[in-house]
């Protein structure tokens, strides 16, 4: 089963390590039906523990790790039933190992097409956007602007949702459950960084890592999210406590998401209502982050 050929090391060596790493360590001996024997300097499995799951050699496996072999998918599928990973997970580790193999969307223009943005707009008072695998923010309608911030006065260089959760502190107050949402956010970005590590997705990474204690410590988690829908709740400097769902949809042909919200309930859609009344009241790029926390 560890039959495999040597492949040279490359820029996804050390995420691979420290993914594997990071995964044994949250998986307890008990949870993994392991007979536990002598004293465990580090939390979760050992190496010689998950090469008896898998059914390898302990001396491959940690080849494995070091990214000195590549594994077949037979490996690579014994590898996550041992280490419990979900489906994202499970993508994840198959890009870091086969590197390039979801790269086809370098280069790609991120220009959003004019429809899209019709339909952002045609939305009406339904906060709508559109994002890219980083979660860079490439096209808005007013509501969004209204409830997150005025896109269109920061440079194109920090319109990135983790890059405002770290680096911004007017958005780090929107939301009430800053820790989740922006660890949701790194999760998100991890995923983008293993399957797109285009110029532009390494800088976002290396200047956040420089910006953000917080963000490095977000990163060394190693986690991986491909989060589509849930609620958020935010504090609005304008309107108040706010609640609201979203649900993330593919567009046809491209590596773009629109993300659109809606009320949890009956108050949550009162006031956002009275968002979209306040925003129709103020001219463009005068919103509650600028008119605040400026």
């Amino acid at each position: 089963m560890g039959s495999s050929t040597s492949t040279p090391r490359s820029a996804s060596v050390i995420p691979l390590r420290d993914f594997l790493r990071a995964r044994r360590a949250r998986l307890s001996p008990e949870e993994a039906a392991v007979v536990s024997t002598g004293v465990r300097r580090v939390p979760g499995l050992r190496r010689e523990e998950v090469a008896a799951l898998v059914g390898v050699s302990v001396d491959y496996y940690v080849r494995l790790e070091q990214g000195r072999v590549r594994p077949s998918d037979s490996v690579l599928d014994a590898v996550a039933r041992a280490l419990r990973l979900d489906e994202t997970e499970r993508a994840h580790l198959r890009r870091l190992v086969h590197p390039g193999t979801d790269r086809a969307a370098q280069g790609r223009a991120e220009n959003v097409r004019p429809e899209v943005q019709e339909l952002l707009d045609g939305l009406g008072d339904l906060p709508a956007l559109v994002v890219n695998a980083r979660l860079d923010i490439l096209a808005w309608n007013r509501l969004a602007a209204a409830l997150i911030c005025d896109f269109a006065v920061l440079p194109p260089e920090h319109r990135n949702a983790v890059w405002l959760l770290f680096v911004d502190p007017a958005t780090r107050r929107l939301y009430v459950d800053w820790p989740q949402v922006a660890g949701e956010a790194v999760a998100i970005l991890r995923v983008a960084s293993a399957a797109n590590a285009d110029r532009a997705t390494i800088e976002l990474v290396d200047n956040l890592s420089r910006t953000s204690s917080e963000f490095r410590a977000f990163w060394a988690r190693h986690e991986v999210h491909a989060k589509t829908h849930g609620t958020k709740a935010f504090h609005h400097p304008v309107v108040g406590p706010l609640t609201l769902r979203f649900e993330t949809l593919g567009l046809s042909g491209e590596q773009h998401r629109m993300i659109t919200y809606f009320p949890a309930g009956a108050e949550s859609a009162a006031t956002l209502r009275l968002l979209a009344a306040w925003k129709d009241e103020h001219p463009a790029h005068d919103n509650a982050h600028t008119a605040l926390f400026a």
